[in-house]
């Protein structure tokens, strides 16, 4: 696999991801972390609109192999 590394995302080590347009976040994780999380059963996300703060817990995403809380 290819890893590529958009300059208009910022990453954290844990390989989440935000995109910032003016007041607006996108939020994800790396192809790296869908890989190794493999089968994904659960994920919880803010709703759109919803204000979120940094290094405060947005979300989580449950696989077999894991649970993850999104920053």
């Amino acid at each position: 696999m290819t890893l590529e590394f958009p300059d208009d995302l910022k990453y954290l080590d844990s390989h989440e991801y935000v995109r910032m347009d003016g007041e607006i976040a996108t939020i994800g994780i790396s192809a790296f972390a869908i890989e190794q999380l493999g089968d994904i059963v659960f994920l919880e996300l803010p709703d759109e609109g919803d204000q979120i703060e940094k290094e405060v817990s947005c979300g989580s995403i449950e696989s077999v192999k894991s649970v993850e809380d999104q920053k």
